[in-house]
């Protein structure tokens, strides 16, 4: 299958991708991020998702459209909800672009991570699926959890150290 795969950033792409590869699929990348905070970060992210992809040697499409307020216009009522939101403009984006670049199925490197709620991403990802016409590949790649570090340190590759929005950026510095 031809297979459009969300990118949250490069180290967590590494096993999803070669999971997917080792399957017989071809991948191709779809970096869409608009709410990592600050700028700067969201541009090493960026700029390692296409380190990443060349080194890899895969396509990349770079949806590079940085949306801080319109991430916090529709998460700042509800903060606890921040991470629907987030999963769903993400995914019906890569769905959008699924379509457009005529894939047979997308997926989510999201699923890659221990943190994320892989129930709700799995709900989200059918959904949005169904409603623009193409597949939503769920696959737990949380088993390559260790695999996709020791791969990233060995590449050489920038590791955030949170989530990605504001939110999580304060969370990993605020003293409980």
């Amino acid at each position: 299958m031809r297979i459009l795969l969300h990118i949250c950033c490069g180290p967590c792409a590494l096993y999803p991708i070669l999971t997917l590869q080792a399957a017989g699929h071809d991948v191709t990348g779809f970096f869409y991020n608009h709410n990592i905070h600050p700028y700067t970060e969201y541009l090493k992210r960026r700029d390692t998702a296409l380190q990443m992809a060349e080194q890899n040697g895969i396509d990349l499409i770079v949806h590079d459209d940085y949306d801080l307020e319109g991430f916090l216009a529709n998460v700042a009522n509800e903060p606890d909800r921040r991470c629907t939101y987030c999963y769903s403009s993400r995914l019906k984006a890569t769905a959008k672009a699924a379509v457009k670049g005529e894939f047979e199925a997308f997926t989510s490197s999201l699923l890659y991570s221990r943190y994320q709620k892989h129930d709700e991403i799995n709900q989200l990802g059918a959904r949005f699926g169904d409603e623009a016409g193409v597949a939503f590949l769920y696959e737990d790649f949380r088993q390559g959890w260790q695999q996709g570090i020791k791969l990233s340190k060995e590449m050489g590759l920038y590791r955030q150290q949170y989530c990605g929005c504001i939110y999580s950026e304060k969370e990993r510095y605020l003293q409980k």
